[in-house]
């Protein structure tokens, strides 16, 4: 199943999540639309979820920013999910999820990167990225890790493989946006497991 809707006791309170095992292999991900760079999904018997995952595969330029984003705005006040795993790039690597986007050239990102081993959240505004906060990662770990972002108000937290290793506050983009997915260059990179919570109030 592409997307599950649950509608949790809160009634403002909305999950919606991909895995993307309802999609064909080399197809483009029902939902959500690559932006730029090469996004097609692909099996892979690690998944977290068993079945697909969403590739980006582009090798970019290094200051480019490949973006996928989820065919639906309207979400301010939220708490954000993927798995991903580093597949391959020489400049850059890893990925993360983009939150209270208005397009390709502005929203807020969180990335992981094993290449630099560490953790950061920017803020992109019209095109240019700035950084908000980093947190350096002692060791690279193979394979899947989970990247979590909550966002309330102007106060961000952002966690790796269950640890909060970041918190910023930042007023830039106050109003909902759409959600999406995001590496960096070359990066190419195995997504799973998108989900996204609305909070109340969001």
């Amino acid at each position: 199943m592409l997307a599950a809707l649950t509608v949790l006791a809160d009634e403002k309170a909305v999950k919606k999540a991909w895995n993307f095992d309802g999609d064909a292999p080399g197809a483009a991900p029902k939902g959500l639309r690559g932006e730029v760079g090469e996004w097609k999904v692909v099996a892979d018997p690690s998944a977290p979820s068993k079945g697909n995952v969403l590739l980006q595969s582009a090798k970019s330029s290094g200051p480019t920013f490949n973006v996928a984003l989820v065919e639906e705005p309207g979400y301010r006040d939220l708490d954000l999910t993927v798995k991903l795993k580093a597949v391959d790039g020489k400049i850059d690597q890893g990925g993360g999820v983009i939150w209270r986007a208005k397009d390709t050239k502005n929203y807020y990102i969180a990335r992981y990167n094993p290449l630099e081993d560490n953790f950061r959240v920017y803020k992109v505004e019209n095109g240019k990225r700035t950084q908000l906060k980093t947190a350096d990662i002692d060791k690279r770990v193979e394979g899947w890790h989970t990247l979590r972002v909550t966002m309330k108000g102007d106060q961000i937290e952002c966690s790796l493989d269950g640890k909060k290793l970041l918190e910023a506050k930042d007023s830039t983009f106050p109003d909902a946006g759409e959600i999406g997915l995001w590496t960096k260059a070359d990066a190419q990179t195995h997504f799973d497991d998108l989900s996204v919570e609305l909070l109340a109030g969001g």
